[in-house]
């Protein structure tokens, strides 16, 4: 594996690659880090992109070394250099890169009080890559301009019958009673490493867990609705269109538990 980008990189040309977004702690650790291990490893053995595993760890240690306390590490994986075409070679050179950066700035208001989402006018259709965290992410970007233009805080994506997949940059999840529901990602979305560490917590907590697709207005009737994302954490929703949700207990005690993990 290599670490530099070439002008004819197959992860520039056709999006063949995959990356994970890590938070890194004030102690410069990543808690979270055998999660995205994981499900990067996962995602190389989809697209047949050979991977050294103790090269991922390498990668990580060398860019933590220059980690001056809390923050965001973005690791990419790629085919590496490729001629044209979309057949890729048949022994590739994979490029492995890590990238640090700062938190994004979620405010403290919008922590405790929740934030406003808009629904995006831009699909999610079926991936035959769902769940993975793949390179081609254009739908989302496309999706971030709308919530730009519209002024939300995030947006929700919806499937091509019009039910909730994820927000933009964040999975999705909704308390009904003692039951936490999300949706499926078997046809679309990205499979959050937060989103499994939570259903996990959930489910140990005793709560029903409900993962499936549902109609939009299935939200209106929700107890409380939340984003979550390895970086953010939980973020409380309180307001789509004209619907208005408080922050109930259980949504801050899951935010209070995945910020534990980064004290």
């Amino acid at each position: 594996m290599n670490g530099r980008v070439a002008s004819d990189d197959r992860g520039l040309a056709y999006g063949d690659g995959l990356f994970e977004t890590l938070r890194v702690s004030a102690a410069g650790t990543t808690p979270l880090w055998p999660r995205h291990r994981a499900r990067l490893l996962d995602g190389a053995g989809r697209l047949g992109i050979p991977v050294d595993p103790p090269a991922l760890e390498r990668c990580l240690e060398g860019a933590l070394a220059d980690a001056s306390g809390a923050g965001v590490l973005k690791l990419t994986l790629t085919r590496g250099p490729g001629g044209r075409g979309y057949l890729p070679p048949e022994s590739p050179t994979p490029t492995l890169f890590a990238r640090l950066g700062g938190l994004p700035p979620w405010s403290d208001e919008q922590r405790s009080r929740g934030v406003v989402l808009g629904v995006c006018d831009t699909p999610l259709g079926l991936d035959p890559l769902a769940g993975c965290k793949h390179l081609n992410r254009l739908p989302q970007v496309l999706g971030r301009r709308e919530v730009a233009a519209q002024g939300w805080d995030e947006g929700l994506m919806l499937d091509e019958w019009r039910r909730p997949v994820e927000a933009t940059a964040m999975n999705l999840f909704a308390l009904f009673g003692n039951t936490l529901w999300t949706p499926s990602l078997e046809r679309a979305g990205v499979a959050g490493v937060a989103r499994g560490w939570l259903l996990e917590q959930a489910a140990a907590a005793g709560w029903c867990i409900d993962v499936r697709m549902r109609p939009l207005s299935h939200l209106r009737a929700a107890d409380g609705v939340f984003l979550s994302n390895a970086v953010v954490g939980v973020l409380p929703v309180r307001k789509l269109a004209q619907w208005v949700w408080p922050v109930p207990e259980p949504v801050r005690r899951f935010q209070r538990d995945l910020d534990l993990l980064f004290q």
